[in-house]
């Protein structure tokens, strides 16, 4: 069977990629052994938010009255706060596929393999397609001895499916899958430790963001050793043991291992087909083209962000370039990234560490959510850093506090139109909203700060 494009896997990238091509009139195979939507749908970011949100109400309702509301807290209902989680992943995934049906996008239920530069084999069945997209993801990584049982010792996927709510958890890993579970374990009562190698937890933000995190979880009573590495884990009748590289020992109920995901690659058929891999990863051009012409690759299995809407950008992208409609690539520092933790770190741009390294002149303006009546309602704490060239335009937005998340996408428009702080500042934002944040430190970058202490 051929088709002008066929399409190996369908999460967030691959599927992205058949509603384009298929809106641009290209006839489309997408090929998947599990269910359209990918880790992100079905293990990742839309059932790890539903619990954090799970996550956020719990606590809301143990500080009721703070707010004057007089609730009481009998803890985790854990069928219940699955089923909450179900049913937005199952609502999610069927408007994926009537989308896919409605285009007209064929879907291939079954496990692919390339078998030729243009071939993808399910089962019996071999595909063919003008032009190629690999597009089958990434798995949870694990550390060398460090075997995963799915009881004693999980990964992010198998706390999807816990039965209960542990009483301690040490997570290894500081990263965003780390700090995110964390904070869930923590809302749910659980006592929480977090290992991460690097000085930092979430190592790649602006390191005042990982700053005011640490603090934040340090109020929270969650626990965490920095800038140590794992030596060794053991089971025993009750939990776990973990020993750390400078002797320490740690115990819990559960290990969470969180030490990033890896590109699904090996035993694809793609390095038999010539298709260039590095380190797992698949070695792609600025237009997501492998080393073979007419295959593409993009969303995990690629060394991009690990970011569903970063998935989203490759799929379009690619089927765009395939109809010859010479799309311009993407730039990885202008994709927003969000930490969906209490509290949240969103960022787009650049750090002020990496403005050094390429020899920018930078101006800096912080602007404390202590000032910002909306996040004092709210209860939380925080900060707006913005970060501009000097006499030019903001190269980097870094945000901690709770919902933060929700301003990237002004951080987002801001940095990738290259605009001024002066041009901002002339913007008016409402009042009182949590958007004034990005306002204030905008005004007093141009100069003409109102409520910020200089």
């Amino acid at each position: 069977m051929a088709y002008d494009i066929v399409v190996l896997g369908g999460g967030s990238g691959g599927y992205a990629c058949a509603l384009r091509a298929a809106e641009l009139g290209k006839s489309v195979a997408l090929i998947e052994k599990d269910k359209i939507g990918g880790t992100c749908l079905h293990r990742g970011c839309i059932p790890t938010k539903a619990l954090l949100h799970s996550a956020e109400v719990a606590d809301e309702t143990r500080e009721s009255e703070s707010y004057g509301v007089k609730a009481r807290f009998d803890g985790i209902d854990v069928p219940g706060v699955h089923a909450f989680k179900d049913k937005i992943v199952t609502r999610a995934w069927k408007g994926v596929q009537g989308l896919l049906k409605a285009a007209g996008v064929t879907i291939v239920e079954g496990e692919g393999r390339m078998v030729g530069p243009n071939r993808v084999q399910v089962g019996s069945e071999v595909y063919e397609g003008r032009n190629l997209v690999l597009a089958t993801g990434s798995a949870p990584k694990t550390l060398p001895g460090l075997e995963i049982d799915g009881e004693r010792v999980i990964t992010s996927e198998h706390t999807l499916k816990m039965d209960r709510v542990p009483t301690s958890v040490i997570v290894l890993g500081g990263g965003v899958i780390g700090v995110e579970l964390a904070s869930v374990y923590r809302s749910f009562g659980a006592e929480v430790t977090i290992v991460e190698a690097l000085p930092h937890l979430l190592p790649t933000e602006e390191e005042s963001s990982s700053k005011l995190l640490e603090r934040a979880f340090r109020r929270r009573g969650i626990k965490y050793e920095l800038g140590v590495f794992f030596d060794s884990a053991k089971t025993t009748e009750t939990g776990v043991v973990v020993t750390l590289a400078n002797g320490k020992t740690l115990d819990a109920e559960l290990l969470l291992v969180a030490v990033g995901r890896g590109a699904v690659s090996a035993g694809m058929g793609f390095e038999e087909q010539g298709v260039a891999i590095e380190r797992g990863a698949v070695v792609v051009d600025e237009h997501c083209r492998t080393s073979v012409p007419g295959v593409y690759a993009i969303g995990d299995l690629i060394p991009t962000l690990q970011l569903a809407h970063a998935g989203f950008a490759e799929g379009i992208m690619v089927a765009e370039h395939i109809a010859g409609l010479n799309p311009p690539p993407i730039d990885y520092a202008g994709v927003p990234r969000i930490t969906y933790s209490d509290p949240e770190v969103a960022s787009v741009g650049i750090t002020s560490a990496q403005a050094a390294e390429r020899g920018i002149e930078i101006v800096e303006q912080v602007y404390d959510l202590a000032g910002n009546p909306k996040s004092q309602i709210l209860g939380t704490s925080g900060a707006v850093k913005v970060i501009a060239q000097k006499d030019g335009p903001v190269v980097g937005v870094h945000m901690v506090g709770r919902r933060i998340g929700e301003l990237v996408t002004e951080g987002q428009l801001i940095y990738n139109w290259e605009a001024l702080p002066a041009e901002v500042a002339q913007l008016i934002h409402a009042h009182p909203t949590q958007s004034e944040a990005m306002g204030e430190a905008m005004l007093a970058l141009a100069g003409k700060p109102l409520h910020v202490h200089n």
